[in-house]
């Protein structure tokens, strides 16, 4: 799904979703009330994403089919429930609550495919005489007449030819996206979504298992309470569902275990995206400080945040692979390389967007060094991970 994310753009939501599917079918026989105010607070991907990624590491959900089913399907009927109550014909749940929709927005960006729109030719339309206007079903409610971005837009045709060609499928650059459109009208919390949830919270997730700051932290926390004579809350356990626990698999996360792993992730989401943010707000201050120009710049890095999150999650299927003795001798060449690829890319976009908004070569110069404290602390995590830990 990630790669076809940046391939295609967010066709696998048009075409294969389940979920975009069943809300899609449950508005055309449900309430069909308007869409709350609540529903269209614009922090909810991040937020949802941000819950889900936590409280599926607080479960397993990579190793038990237990939060598997609950995550997934509860998800799901979430998105069942949503048709029902809101919209006609429309994808409430994945253009506002669906927890993977923020990270699916910001990959769409770098989609080389999209449906491109002639405002002039739109304009210029005019109805034939005796034709009935037939007007346009989007299910992701995407506002077509102006739409300029491929982030919400599911790719599935349905306004393609629409006012005599004046929306078609198209190529453009990869890279077009973030450099001419994002920085037209800037969207805090999707760059919220960019700095604390893919290059903080997600990241986080990754690497707290195999920390020994966790393991560190364990000990002293242990040692604290039995000295304080609280011994008993080193063995307290909650169900499955709420903290992993399956004691025939020798598999059980105490409460003290829960607690320092979320407290872990937070934290790490905290700091790197604090790194992160005062390289965003340095390349701004450098290229003329504005908040939409720091906004505009944390768009750049896109890439090296969807380069992780496909390294973070490939880690465990390479883990299973060589645990069946199938090894990849080539799998830490092919992090590299991609890591680099995807800073470079990072780096040539934060260019681009100097270019734009810096007077001359010295300021964008300062802004891409600015950029590059960003992509060296968030490069650093995964070289922990992947190579010291």
């Amino acid at each position: 799904m990630l790669i076809s994310m940046v391939m295609v753009g967010r066709v696998w939501r048009g075409f294969m979703c389940p979920e975009g599917t069943l809300t899609e079918a449950a508005s055309r026989h449900g309430l069909k009330r308007a869409i709350p105010r609540w529903v269209r607070w614009g922090g909810w991907p991040f937020v949802a994403f941000a819950l889900t990624t936590i409280y599926g590491q607080m479960t397993s959900v990579y190793q038990y089919p237990g939060p598997v089913l609950l995550i997934l399907g509860g998800s799901t009927v979430a998105a069942i429930i949503a048709g029902l109550l809101w919209g006609e014909d429309k994808r409430v749940w994945c253009r506002f609550l669906c927890p993977v929709n923020g990270v699916f927005r910001v990959l769409a960006k770098l989609a080389p495919l999209h449906f491109a729109v002639d405002t002039v030719q739109w304009n210029a339309y005019r109805l034939p005489p005796g034709d009935k206007f037939q007007p346009v079903r989007c299910a992701p409610l995407m506002p077509i007449r102006t739409m300029a971005s491929n982030s919400n837009c599911h790719m599935c045709g349905n306004c393609s030819g629409f006012r005599g060609g004046a929306v078609k499928l198209a190529l453009r650059s990869p890279n077009h996206d973030i450099v001419n459109v994002a920085g037209l009208k800037p969207k805090p919390w999707k760059n919220v979504l960019i700095v604390f949830g893919l290059l903080g919270v997600a990241i986080g997730a990754f690497l707290w298992s195999a920390s020994p700051w966790l393991v560190k932290a364990k000990i002293a926390s242990a040692g604290f309470l039995v000295s304080h004579g609280l011994k008993d809350l080193l063995h307290v356990t909650l169900p499955w569902w709420i903290l992993t626990d399956y004691p025939q698999r020798n598999d059980v996360l105490t409460l003290l275990d829960g607690g320092l792993l979320i407290a872990f992730i937070l934290a790490f989401a905290l700091v790197n995206g604090a790194v992160v943010s005062v390289s965003l707000a340095a390349a701004s201050l450098a290229s003329g400080w504005s908040v939409p120009r720091f906004h505009h710049f944390a768009q750049a890095l896109i890439p090296l945040a969807g380069a992780g999150m496909f390294l973070g999650f490939s880690a465990l299927t390479v883990t299973l692979l060589a645990q069946d003795g199938l090894r990849l001798g080539w799998v830490d060449e092919f992090r590299i390389a991609m890591l680099a690829g995807a800073a470079a890319w990072s780096l040539w976009l934060g260019w681009r967007i100097a270019c734009v908004h810096a007077p001359n070569a010295i300021r964008r110069g300062l802004a891409l060094v600015a950029l590059l404290s960003a992509c060296l602390s968030t490069l650093g995590s995964w070289y922990l991970l992947f190579w010291i830990w």
